[in-house]
């Protein structure tokens, strides 16, 4: 076999220097020729870059500058701005361990809390976020919103003690310890129909109680004797996602309610134990705009709930609906061998609040505005 080279022989500067006398001017001129085709094509690869900008769209080239001009300017923006002010649900029941509970309900001592201040200030912020709204949107349809806010400390002052929100009165609205099912018929039927979903769903989170004193996600409740327990799916309007993901279908079914607040701090949803023994004092809600919704899960004897001074019984497989805006409180009265009592509350808006006001109320109470 023979090899035979693909092209001609390398010349380099090491090589001229041994080459004999004689061949000298012929070996340096075939050098010379090759050194001037490198720059030729030096030459050409240059041009054709050059070629290929020139080419370019200078549209295309603009929009590319402009798109990392403005997202420089964002990043530039978000790294210097403030983070708004936002209670988180961590944060609300910190701070309710460290300052104590009253009457079996949250207070989170927190200025920027709109549920939980109460003060002055209060109504200037609330005002301040209706006119943000009408200025968005518009204001026909608030005359209610704009008069409860405006005298929301005579009505509030003046209200009989049955029936006294602590946070905001919604005026002209029909008031009545207890509504009937017809109140909001399409989401109690969905409730009702998905019994036995909730049911298995908190069956399964409850095992979890065998293991330790306080399962992760669980929340306990101050109460003068017994346990009063709380699993909540959303908090003040803020969805909790690890409590979510462990009841995925009921966290799937609020999403089929057409009543449930969802969206601003007077919107919750959770499993509500009460161990035998247990008292929850007479306490107010924040709020008249809202229904609270209960579906009876486990309901032994010895059980009741006494609003506006009216006691009522809750059901297995069935809705109670109340305005806790009313004093209220909760009994469970039964034996250790009756087990707890078990319900699935969620807060569904008044019949009797205006699709508009709705959303104006989600606006001016939406969660850390």
């Amino acid at each position: 076999m023979v090899w035979a080279p693909l092209g001609p022989p390398r010349t380099d500067c090491l090589t001229l220097l041994h080459i004999p006398s004689k061949d000298c001017p012929k070996m340096s001129l075939e050098w010379l020729v090759a050194w001037s085709w490198s720059l030729d094509g030096l030459r050409d690869c240059i041009a054709t870059g050059i070629q290929s900008v020139r080419d370019c769209d200078t549209t295309a080239v603009i929009t590319v500058a402009c798109l990392l001009v403005l997202f420089v300017w964002y990043c530039y923006h978000v790294g210097r701005e403030q983070p708004r002010p936002y209670v988180s649900v961590n944060s609300l029941m910190q701070a309710a361990d460290a300052n104590g509970l009253q009457n079996g309900y949250v207070y989170c001592q927190s200025p920027e809390c709109v549920r939980c201040t109460h003060n002055e200030g209060l109504n200037q912020k609330l005002y301040h976020n209706l006119q943000e709204y009408a200025k968005r949107y518009s204001w026909s349809g608030m005359g209610r919103i704009h008069k409860g806010i405006r005298e929301q400390g005579r009505y509030l002052n003046s209200r009989p003690s049955i029936q006294k929100p602590e946070v905001f009165f919604l005026p002209d609205l029909p008031t009545t310890p207890y509504f009937s099912r017809d109140a909001q018929k399409h989401d109690v039927e969905v409730l009702e129909r998905n019994f036995q979903t909730i049911l298995c769903e908190f069956e399964t989170l409850y095992k979890a109680f065998s293991n330790c004193s306080l399962p992760q996600g669980w929340k306990m409740n101050s109460t003068p004797s017994g346990e009063w327990f709380t699993f909540y799916l959303v908090n003040q309007g803020v969805c909790v996602p690890r409590n979510c993901r462990k009841c995925p279908r009921t966290y799937r079914l609020l999403g089929s309610l057409r009543t449930c607040i969802g969206n601003n701090v007077f919107g919750n949803a959770c499993i509500s134990v009460l161990s035998p023994g247990t008292v929850i004092t007479e306490h107010y809600g924040p709020t008249n705009i809202r229904i609270r919704c209960h579906l009876g899960l486990k309901t032994p004897n010895g059980c009741e709930l006494v609003v506006g001074g009216e006691p009522q019984c809750w059901a297995e497989g069935r809705c109670l609906l109340f305005d806790d805006s009313f004093l209220h409180a909760a009994f469970h009265e039964g034996s250790a061998e009756d087990g707890p009592r078990v319900v699935f509350m969620v807060d569904l808006w008044h019949p009797n609040v205006a699709a508009a006001e709705r959303q104006a109320l989600d606006f001016i109470f939406a969660p850390g505005r």
